[in-house]
This record gives C-alpha cells, sequence and structure tokens, in this order.
C-alpha cells in the first residue's frame, strides 16, 4: 500500500479533491487547514472527491470527509459529490452513510489531472490533531445512530484525555 497524499485543484470555483494511496491520520492537519480554505473562498461553488486512487481511509479522514457534506449543505444547502470505483472503499463509505450526505458515483471515465496539485503539508501540534481527531469522530457520529455506536468510545476517550 502506497502513502497517502491529497491533490487539489480549482477552477471557476468547482474544487476536485483527489485522495491517493493510504490517506490516514497524518494528512488531517494539512486537509483540514485546506478545507478551511475552501470554504472561505468567495468563489466557493462545490466539491467533488475523486477516491479512485485511494488504497485506504481511516476514520478521522472519513470525519473530515464529513465534514464537507455538513458544511455544504449548512453553507450552500448542496451535497458534495464523491467518486469511487475501489468496492472496498466503496463498501467503507456506505457503511458511514455516506450515500445519505454525498452524491455518491461508482462509475469513472479518465478526466484530465494535470490541474491537481499536492495539499501543502501542516504539521499541527499534538493538541492541533488531537482536536482534529475527535471533531472528525464527533461529526461522523452525527450522521447516523449506527456511528455514533461506532465511534461514542472513541470520542469518550479523547475527551476525557483533554
Amino acid at each position: 500500500m502506497h502513502s497517502g497524499k491529497i491533490l487539489v485543484a480549482k477552477q471557476s470555483g468547482a474544487y476536485i479533491l483527489k485522495f491517493q494511496g493510504d490517506v490516514r491520520l497524518t494528512l488531517c492537519a494539512s486537509l483540514d487547514h485546506f478545507l478551511e480554505s475552501m470554504f472561505s473562498d468567495p468563489d466557493f461553488k462545490t466539491v467533488l472527491i475523486d477516491l479512485t486512487e485511494t488504497e485506504g481511509i481511516d476514520s478521522t479522514s472519513l470525519g473530515l470527509l464529513a465534514k464537507i457534506s455538513v458544511k455544504m449543505q449548512q453553507q450552500f444547502h448542496l451535497l458534495p459529490t464523491i467518486l469511487s470505483v475501489n468496492e472496498d472503499i466503496t463498501r467503507i463509505l456506505l457503511s458511514m452513510g455516506f450515500d445519505k450526505v454525498f452524491i455518491l458515483i461508482r462509475e469513472y471515465s479518465s478526466g484530465n489531472a494535470s490541474l491537481l496539485k499536492e495539499v501543502p503539508e501542516i504539521l499541527g501540534s499534538e493538541e492541533d490533531v488531537k482536536n482534529t481527531v475527535l471533531n472528525a469522530h464527533k461529526t461522523l457520529m452525527d450522521l447516523n445512530e449506527q456511528n455514533r455506536a461506532t465511534f461514542s468510545e472513541l470520542v469518550s476517550s479523547l475527551e476525557n484525555c483533554q
């Protein structure tokens, strides 16, 4: 499995986030920082999350994806789109209830990837990472009762560490 990275592109207010390889907690500070700048962009119109080259994804990264959906619905009354052709990744998305909060596309025809560039790496403090993990999992818990049951113990543990 390849270590993960996140590529981004923007054109006419439409953002593309492409997750490649094994996307884990180590990228959460960079991703969270990028999401804040994306949602504060006055030209922002929509976002497509491309998971066609994603080999693995952890729950913190899933929580940040859920955050995208929550913010898009709150600010723009729109659902973001996820492109996923990997059956294992799609199964994880479905188990988290992402088909209810994203437009989920499971077929893909190649596009132009030349606009994509890597998200700048941001090293968050231990406290920043812990808060990102905590908030990501709280967002997942808010999606449905199954997620609440799955992550409640982890969230309680993280809250008790503060």
